[in-house]
């Protein structure tokens, strides 16, 4: 399989979505990933072996600049109640620090 075109969403999802939604809304775990903490899920895409050094990187960077992406991956396979009630409070993150989910910066 050429790495370069897949797309690493569809693992994403697939190796967090429960996880990260089993118990219900995760607030914390959500805040997290507003604020750019991306530590634990790097450690885990890493530890996985089903990406290269270099997609780790990739994906990072992604998060970093972006980390509605990540949130959006775990989201792929929710409800729709649960999706909006991870939606609103993304929102709720957002009013109080918008500058920090559009930009990676914490």
């Amino acid at each position: 399989m050429n790495t370069a075109d897949r797309d690493p969403n569809g693992f994403i999802s697939a190796m967090f979505s429960y996880e990260f939604l089993d118990d219900g809304v995760d607030y914390s775990s959500i805040e997290q990933i507003h604020q750019g903490e991306f530590d634990e899920w790097i450690s885990a895409l890493a530890g996985s072996g089903l990406f290269t050094n270099s997609e780790i990187r990739s994906i990072h960077q992604t998060w970093r600049m972006n980390p509605r992406t990540l949130f959006d991956a775990l989201l792929a396979d929710a409800d729709e109640v649960t999706a909006r009630r991870c939606e609103v409070i993304w929102a709720a993150l957002e009013e109080v620090s918008p500058s920090a989910a559009g930009t990676g910066i914490s």
